[in-house]
């Protein structure tokens, strides 16, 4: 399946090539090697293209969100994209520390981790 134009943003970005270089020679540096490494290195940042993602919806719509059961009731709830980009920097930690790396010192995202 292809990825839609918002995704493909941030596959295509430098911050995306830079900090999966930065990982992939990390782990080089750190004598782990192998295809199993480089996945998790592909799921860390598949992780982290999702929480750019979870980041653009935070601010677009904000902390809260308006919603409409369909039973007549409406109002605002808090958004949901909150609590899953909490979830997804946990994970994205733990990753990084099962593989005993951590990321740079580098412009960007990187830093918010």
């Amino acid at each position: 399946m292809a990825a839609n134009a918002k995704t493909r943003k941030y596959l295509e970005s430098e911050s995306y090539q830079e900090i999966q270089q930065d990982l992939l020679d990390q782990l080089e540096r750190n004598g782990t090697v192998g295809k199993y490494y480089t996945d998790l290195v592909r799921d860390y940042m598949d992780m982290w293209t999702t929480k750019c993602l979870l980041v653009d919806d935070i601010q677009q719509k904000g902390v809260t969100v308006l919603y409409n059961n369909g039973g007549g009731q409406r109002g605002r709830k808090k958004n949901d994209s909150i609590e899953l980009r909490i979830k997804v920097n946990a994970q994205m930690l733990k990753l990084l520390t099962e593989l005993g790396i951590k990321p740079s010192n580098m412009d960007g995202d990187v830093g918010e981790l």
